[in-house]
């Protein structure tokens, strides 16, 4: 007994391996007969057709669609959720990315894709890490879990495409969010980026006024700045108006001690730091290009920093 087929675009064909794999893994997880056995192995089987088709056949008698028809529908809503969210996602971004931005030759739609994808799947958030990626990343896997169950105990035809355009509108709004927010960051790191670029091009143009400093890294964005003899030095402003307003305008906290540095504007920096891979270190290396170095364990820096860094 035939219920129901599952139909892909022709652009979509060569992944349609994955999803039968994904439908049939999944029915084998959560379909089971009363004495054990799994059902996918003897009540319900997913054959590919012409190369675009899936049909879900039940195997009569072990199948009975008034007990297992509920369960069925959920295993394979859950099976082509994750189908969606891992071979359709990005590419419904880049839809969504190209149709409104097409006309603006200025916004680099790659870069824009990468941000979408860093937001979805990479980037920490307030120290939850991964954890909040995969628990974002199931609620909208579930999100579209639901609609696909309910569309399923209706309908024995279902059209991915069609699906996606017509039943899954939050979902495909909430993408949209995601884009514009990329955009935002794309826009400010862009700013950011010309900001650091000016602060570089002055410390460049700037004469050196002291000969060496040691910056200790305590952690996160806390810094003390001394001098060669490790003699604390005090921060203060650049003298430089200019500079000094373009720093009070961008300023945040790592600004701070960029500010004290080109204030001092010594020759050489030594960095001494626990986390070498942080943003804040490398915009220093950016500004300071030539004059800095990164000391992660010397017999100047151990027990102090040591002591002062935060895990």
């Amino acid at each position: 007994m035939d219920l129901f087929t599952v139909s892909l675009p022709d652009n979509l064909q060569g992944s349609i391996n994955k999803l039968r794999m994904l439908l049939t893994e999944q029915a084998d997880v959560d379909l089971h007969m009363a004495d054990g056995s799994k059902l996918v192995a003897a009540g319900v089987k997913y054959h590919i057709l012409q190369s675009q088709h899936i049909r879900c056949e039940a195997q009569l008698p072990q199948f009975r669609l008034n007990t297992d028809g509920p369960l069925l529908y959920r295993s394979a809503a859950s099976a082509i959720a994750e189908y969606v969210i891992s071979e359709l996602e990005s590419k419904m971004l880049s839809v969504i990315i190209k149709k409104k931005y097409r006309n603006n030759p200025s916004m680099d739609v790659s870069v824009i894709e990468r941000y979408c994808y860093e937001l979805l799947n990479g980037k920490e958030w307030d120290g939850l890490g991964n954890k909040f990626h995969e628990g974002d990343r199931n609620r909208r896997k579930n999100k579209i879990s639901d609609e696909l169950e309910k569309y399923l105990a209706e309908e024995t035809e279902l059209n991915i495409d069609g699906f996606i355009t017509f039943r899954l509108l939050s979902y495909r709004n909430e993408l949209t969010e995601i884009v514009e927010y990329a955009l935002d960051e794309y826009v400010l790191d862009k700013q950011y980026q010309e900001f650091i670029s000016l602060l570089k091009y002055f410390v460049q143009l700037q004469e050196t006024k002291v000969p060496f400093v040691h910056l200790l890294h305590k952690g996160g964005h806390d810094f003390t700045i001394y001098n060669e003899s490790f003699h604390l030095i005090e921060p203060k402003p650049p003298a430089d108006r200019i500079v000094a307003e373009m720093l009070e305008t961008e300023m945040n906290i790592e600004d701070m001690v960029i500010s004290s540095l080109i204030s001092l504007s010594p020759k050489q920096i030594t960095v001494h730091t626990r986390h070498p891979e942080l943003s804040v270190i490398r915009t220093i290396e950016t500004i300071f290009d030539g004059r800095v170095k990164v000391c992660v364990q010397c017999s100047a820096c151990t027990s102090t920093l040591d002591e002062w860094v935060q895990p």
